[in-house]
């Protein structure tokens, strides 16, 4: 077997997500050379420090221009994946971008048409498609074994801590919907696991705000996709459960139906209870994040990215990370989302938004300026 080179990593972001997958690259044999950026330079100076990264600087031009760099992790706030994504494919830099690629159907495939120009591998982070559970139903369907999809059902119930945290950066929050900014993730697992075969052809659903609105963003969007072939999915999130709620971030629940079988797959949580006289939460902790409420329970494993033993992180996160590493350093065939795979997930939840603000049903595929016309008006 040949030596192969060590690769230099670039992560741009030093917040929550990206220190967890910094951290991780700092314990990988092929990963031989670490740089950080973030706006935020006490925040980038101690994670170099606590991984002992080679590098770090605010500015992202300097990081990604580095003769060390081969492969880059965009882990920005969610509004902010666009330009460090195009330079670094510019570049020729192999990509893992967290979701979405954008906020704007617009950049978002420019984003993609500049991945593709480039000829780079670029993934995007649907974590959940790492757990166990999924990944096993995932190969039953492709296996055949529910026939061909009829019906689907997905529903996420998030509590409002996940929105609290995300709104916080920005003063622009039009599009830091439920269904874009954490809808997605479920959206992405059921077309996942239904296969290329999923066409969506049109979308109807409805939105509320009644909870969330003081924060510029809503409480649940609901909708019914018809697919080419007449099947129908009807995909829900509501991520305005109150901050007591024992779900530290995400509860899932879907039901696929086929005509040779069924998939129902309970991903809530509620199998492993913790009550404790100690706060349990919150599970997001970026630095000045102020949490006004106590959580005495909570539903373990319920935090996207896994769960601490002794320091480390363990769960999807993890096994993603290093899955990329192994991907990037040796060609390892992964399931991880694509590029293309993440502006239709984005091009797919907008078309919801939109479909609610117009309170019609809206026909698919549709335009990126299109969309984001309706959307602005």
């Amino acid at each position: 077997m040949s030596e192969r080179k060590e690769l230099g990593l670039a992560v741009v972001g030093c917040g929550v997500v990206g220190r967890m997958r910094a951290t991780l690259a700092k314990d990988f044999p092929g990963i031989g050379w670490i740089g950080l950026t973030d706006m935020n330079q006490k925040v980038g100076e101690n994670l170099k420090k606590d991984i002992q990264a080679d590098f770090f600087t605010t500015d992202l031009k300097e990081l990604l221009n580095r003769p060390e760099v081969d492969a880059v992790i965009v882990a920005t706030s969610t509004w902010a994946h666009v330009e460090p994504s195009i330079l670094a494919a510019e570049l020729g830099h192999s990509l893992m971008i967290e979701k979405p690629l954008a906020t704007d159907a617009r950049e978002s495939a420019k984003v993609l048409e500049t991945i593709n120009t480039s000829g780079v591998d670029a993934v995007v982070g649907y974590t959940q498609r790492f757990r166990r559970r999924f990944l096993a139903v995932k190969e039953r369907v492709d296996n055949g074994q529910i026939g061909d999809v009829t019906a689907a059902v997905t529903r996420a119930f998030m509590n409002r801590m996940a929105p609290t945290g995300e709104v916080r950066l920005t003063k622009d929050r039009r599009f830091l919907t439920p269904m874009v900014v954490s809808g997605t993730h479920s959206l992405d697992m059921c077309m996942w696991i239904m296969g290329p075969s999923a066409k969506p052809v049109s979308i109807f659903a409805r939105s509320t705000e009644k909870i969330l609105s003081d924060l510029g963003t809503k409480d649940a969007t609901f909708g019914v996709f018809t697919m080419d072939n007449g099947a129908i999915w009807s995909m829900n999130i509501c991520w305005a459960l109150p901050k007591a709620w024992p779900g530290a971030v995400y509860g899932l629940e879907i039901g696929i139906v086929g005509t040779k079988g069924v998939v129902d797959i309970e991903d809530t949580h509620r199998d492993v209870v913790m009550a404790s006289e100690f706060s349990q939460g919150p599970a997001y902790r970026p630095e000045d994040f102020v949490m006004e409420a106590e959580r005495n329970v909570d539903f373990l494993t319920s935090f996207p990215p896994g769960d601490i033993y002794e320091g480390e992180l363990w769960g999807p996160m993890r096994e993603e990370t290093n899955s990329w590493f192994q991907r990037i350093y040796s060609g390892k065939n992964t399931p991880h989302a694509t590029a293309s795979e993440a502006h239709r997930n984005l091009m797919l939840t907008m078309a919801m938004d939109l479909s609610a603000k117009r309170q019609c049903e809206i026909q698919l595929p549709i335009d990126p300026a299109e969309l984001m016309s309706g959307l602005e008006e």
